[in-house]
């Protein structure tokens, strides 16, 4: 099977063939970051991928990084949006005439940022339209083919930003709960299948979801807002921050380490999470609300 751009999934329904008794692992938002290096580990540990994403010209970083490592045959780049009905409809037609997934990997995603009295309602609900209900509708045209098949790994990706509220990350922040809340539901929901839920949980790490893949309210920009100096004095911080963040592959590895396990825990920190939370468990809230506006120098 040779990978290359596709506009239709359909046409991977041919290429596969014989080779069925490779495990299939659906990641979405697999373009970049976590996604990206996600596909690069699960291919590796052959697999084959099938690496969603909107616009399919992005993931030619991707397919080089892949022949680079002689493991392009094991992924093929597949449209998919999913805040569209249209699309993930035909996503479950597809998957379904395939007729198995192993692992399904829910990871596309933004953050929307700027604080709650500017941030517009159709801005949140852009938010929660990816990040949440995104996961939501892909989640659901794959369960009936892993209940079917008696089987299967959900692999959601939250967030650090899941377990603590940070200011100016409300919309970013909201969609994450959601999704730790979504999640452990669906977990017990789908235990008598023996279907898996699992969410991984990143402290920040080298991906472009703090630069390209951020969104800030446009009123929280404008320097007649109340916020822009908060705003600003977010920004350095989160700048200055970067510089310590980690390296994507070591959540792939992460990821592709749990999805091996046969009953993987609910819950996975990767990165300084648990020292967050930790922290925030331990300290009086009062205390804690000093130590974050202390550390954005409010």
């Amino acid at each position: 099977m040779r990978a290359k751009i596709k506009g239709s999934i359909h046409s991977l329904i041919k290429e596969i063939g014989d080779e069925l008794e490779k495990k299939i692992a659906v990641i979405t938002g697999a373009n970049s970051g976590f996604g990206l290096a996600m596909s690069l580990e699960f291919a590796k540990g052959d697999f084959l991928v099938m690496a969603t994403m909107r616009n399919l010209q992005k993931g030619k970083v991707l397919l080089d990084k892949a022949k680079q490592l002689g493991i392009d045959t094991n992924i093929t780049l597949v449209e998919l949006d999913i805040t569209s009905e249209d699309s993930v409809k035909q996503l479950h037609s597809s998957i379904d005439n395939i007729g198995r997934v192993d692992i399904l990997i829910n990871n596309a995603g933004y953050a929307g940022a700027g604080f709650a009295e500017e941030v517009s309602h159709q801005e949140y609900q852009e938010q929660l339209n990816t990040n949440f209900f995104g996961t939501i509708r892909v989640t659901q045209s794959i369960l009936p083919l892993m209940r079917k098949q008696g089987y299967g790994k959900i692999i959601n990706i939250s967030s650090i930003s899941g377990l603590v509220g940070f200011p100016g990350l409300s919309p970013y922040v909201s969609s994450k709960y959601a999704l730790e809340g979504w999640s452990e539901a669906l977990r017990l929901e789908l235990l008598p299948f023996s279907i898996k839920v699992v969410l991984i949980e990143p402290s920040s790490f080298r991906t472009n979801i703090w630069t390209s893949g951020k969104k800030i309210a446009s009123q929280s920009q404008s320097v007649s807002s109340p916020y822009y100096n908060y705003l600003n004095k977010l920004e350095s911080y989160l700048e200055k921050s970067s510089k310590n963040y980690g390296d994507p592959t070591t959540v792939a590895k992460k990821v592709y380490t749990i999805a091996q396990k046969e009953y993987p825990k609910l819950r996975y920190s990767v990165g300084n999470v648990k020292s967050m939370i930790l922290l925030k468990a331990l300290l009086p809230w009062k205390w804690w609300e000093k130590l974050v506006l202390f550390l954005l120098k409010i």
